[in-house]
């Protein structure tokens, strides 16, 4: 049966502009007929991808990077070789994946495992001499002149060992971040990787309207100049999000090639960084760090369930006395023990942290801490496979 690690987090933020649209506007949704603050999956993706990171949650070879300039991590690889005749040889070595570049860059962004640029700098390295061969070779053939932008052609000249070589690197090479949040290569379809981890975009739980601050900015040489020196507005909101994001055990397993210790480590770290990581957007302005007062955390059976239902209603604080934080925690847990009865197993768990008071007694564990969180986490996976 398959198991789902679901987070489901109720968090305040005071006013902020965390996540801007095109516009530079809050971004924001219509849900359940009503305007809520919205912070999309792909920000809180690189929140916490960046948490991991800047905390050193896991080893630098288990992490990935994003980049159109992999020419440059290679050349750094191949020290103490010459500049020139290294990028001649890195440019053949991605040839015999199906990679070009252009202006020192390949043509879109790549999402790699560190492991994997460190492998390629490795057969850069072995086969030297080969990819110099296979370089001046195409270089000097005159048919090939109106085709160098093909790809196609651009491998013609790298032995077919060679290339069979290089395109098993890309195999990610055990980074968590690539194993959760998956890549495609379109020129390498074959190494593509689904996702295990799916991110909701976090939804406020009550209706919401776009704010604006007014602001100027004074010119501190020009005194005798009247007025400001600078005027503008930047659009805020303030709001108590509801988030969720759920991870396919089995799948971040399965992308992790079998490696049972680096699932508890990434599903440790991957727990810290959800809770604690924030997205950087505008924070110089607003200073919006404001940790969750709930989280729960779910090992589910069968089918992942999201909780946002229980907001299609906006929540509101009118004739109450409730903080809306703690009112929105008390109707996810309800609506879970609904969700619960109809299609939940007997075999799921629950975890929590919970600064509302809100938290069933007969939920589940409740946590003192976001390490202890995290931890009971790890525990919970790993004692789901007899461990």
């Amino acid at each position: 049966m398959s198991q789902f690690l679901e987070f489901h987090v109720i968090q305040n933020f005071a006013p902020s502009n965390l996540n801007r649209d095109d516009t530079g506007a809050p971004k924001d949704a219509m849900f359940g007929g009503y305007r809520r603050a919205r912070i999309s999956s792909q920000c809180q993706k690189r929140a916490v991808r960046e948490y991991v990171r800047i905390n050193e949650l896991l080893p630098a070879e288990n992490q990935g990077i994003r980049t159109k300039r992999l020419k440059k991590l290679l050349l750094e690889k191949l020290v103490g070789r010459d500049e020139q005749e290294a990028s001649v040889r890195i440019g053949a070595a991605l040839a015999a994946v199906g990679l070009t570049l252009k202006d020192d860059s390949t043509q879109y962004l790549l999402f790699l495992g560190a492991g994997e640029i460190a492998a390629m700098a490795e057969l850069i390295e072995r086969h030297w001499d080969v990819l110099g061969v296979a370089a001046d070779s195409a270089d000097a053939n005159p048919a090939k002149e109106a085709a160098k932008k093909s790809k196609k052609d651009a491998k013609a000249s790298i032995p077919a060992e060679l290339q069979k070589q290089a395109k098993a690197i890309f195999d990610g090479a055990k980074a968590v971040d690539v194993a959760l949040f998956g890549r495609m290569l379109a020129d390498l379809p074959a190494v593509n990787q689904d996702a295990s981890c799916q991110v909701a975009h976090a939804i406020s739980t009550h209706q919401v309207e776009r704010e604006f601050d007014y602001f100027t900015a004074v010119d501190e040489v020009a005194y005798e100049d009247a007025g400001a020196g600078m005027i503008g507005q930047v659009e805020f909101n303030s709001a108590t999000l509801y988030r969720y994001a759920v991870l396919d055990v089995g799948k971040l397993l399965n992308n992790l090639q079998g490696d049972r210790e680096l699932l508890l480590a990434a599903i440790h770290a991957y727990t810290q960084a959800v809770v604690r990581a924030i997205p950087t957007g505008k924070q110089n302005s607003f200073a919006a760090h404001n940790a969750p007062e709930f989280v729960g955390i779910c090992l589910r059976h069968g089918t992942p369930l999201s909780l946002a239902n229980a907001f299609q209603k906006p929540i509101s604080t009118r004739r109450n006395d409730d903080s809306l934080t703690a009112l929105s925690v008390a109707a996810l847990m309800q609506y879970e023990g609904k969700q619960s009865a109809a299609y939940g197993d007997p075999q799921d768990r629950w975890l929590g942290l919970d600064l509302t008071g809100r938290w069933p007694e007969d939920k589940g564990v409740l946590c003192s801490s976001v390490s202890a969180l995290a931890q009971q986490a790890s525990e919970l996976v790993n004692g789901s496979f007899g461990g």
